[in-house]
């Protein structure tokens, strides 16, 4: 709660809840999530060309695998303990499976107000949770269904074209290139500015999710109750599977805080398309309204401390 980042957040939901006029421009909300994507890729980039891409095989495959393993325990804990009908139950799986790139920033923020140690390269195991879920939990429901009725080419295009993976990626590609050529020019703007921008965005992001708390009566109990305890068991999982491989305290809570978060970009422009009887308030009431809060209030710290006890 005392880092300044989480501190916006906090004062943009009361603002929410006070129907305060208080509103970040929207074009100037686009511009920041798109400064912030592109300062994570650029960042990992260079570390993936320091480091080089055989060192991170197997945190990449780790990660690939723990996304789809969040993405399995999700649509049974969703559809065989809650009872959320299949579609439903698998939308949900497709959020959880996949990640939020501003829970991961906050993460690596508060790490860095701590001074704790993390790889750098963790932004590249960030692209590797986000596609593969989304990937695999509209694949289950084609089997399942046994239908053709979307357009798989158009679900590729959100995928691989949206926005958070095209600037996570060409930030990525970006960066290894700054690394390779040695020019910091752009230092000042991404890096040591990184941290204003963030807050300005989670500002806007603390009233867009107070937005969501009058939605939690309609959308029912157990869609709350899965947005506390999917996070729970999640974030867990990334922290054991982050000491297993051998990351640090620091990336053991980033890649815990990863598989605790939701998408709330790349996935709901994918469900839309692909199951379009899954129900909005359901899945983005659980992953915006609880889940993203309560990670940034609480699930974050609570990782770190997790990890800090299992790595000593």
């Amino acid at each position: 709660m005392l880092d300044p980042v989480v501190l916006f957040f906090v004062m943009g939901v009361i603002a929410g809840l006070a129907k305060s006029d208080l509103r970040v421009p929207e074009s100037f909300y686009n511009v920041l999530s798109i400064y912030l994507l592109l300062a994570i890729g650029i960042k990992g980039g260079m570390e993936l060309q320091k480091t080089g891409i055989t060192q991170i095989a197997l945190p990449a495959l780790t990660a690939i695998l723990l996304g789809l393993t969040v993405t399995t325990i999700t649509y049974l804990i969703s559809n065989k303990i809650a009872k959320l009908d299949f579609d439903n139950a698998v939308a949900l799986s497709a959020h959880y499976g996949s990640v939020s790139a501003v829970t991961f920033a906050v993460a690596i923020s508060t790490l860095k107000s701590k001074h704790v140690y993390y790889e750098e390269y963790m932004t590249v195991l960030l692209v590797m949770m986000e596609i593969p879920a989304i990937i695999f939990a509209i694949g289950f429901y084609k089997f399942k269904k046994n239908t053709e009725q979307f357009n798989f080419g158009h679900i590729a295009k959100e995928i691989f074209l949206g926005k958070s993976i095209l600037l996570l990626t060409g930030g990525l590609l970006i960066g290894m290139y700054i690394q390779n050529s040695g020019n910091n020019q752009m230092n000042i703007f991404f890096f040591d500015l990184f941290k204003g921008f963030l807050s300005i965005f989670m500002l806007e992001m603390g009233i867009v999710a107070s937005s969501r708390i009058s939605e939690l009566k309609t959308a029912g109990i157990k869609v709350i109750l899965l947005g506390v305890t999917l996070p729970i068991i999640s974030g867990t999982l990334g922290v054991l599977a982050g000491y297993t491989i051998g990351l640090s305290t620091g990336g053991c809570t980033v890649l815990g805080a990863m598989a605790a978060s939701g998408s709330y970009i790349a996935a709901p422009a994918v469900v839309r398309i692909a199951i379009p009887k899954a129900n909005p308030s359901i899945y983005l009431t659980s992953v915006l309204g609880v889940t993203f809060p309560l990670n940034l209030l609480l699930g974050i710290s609570l990782l770190y401390k997790l990890s800090v006890w299992i790595n000593h």
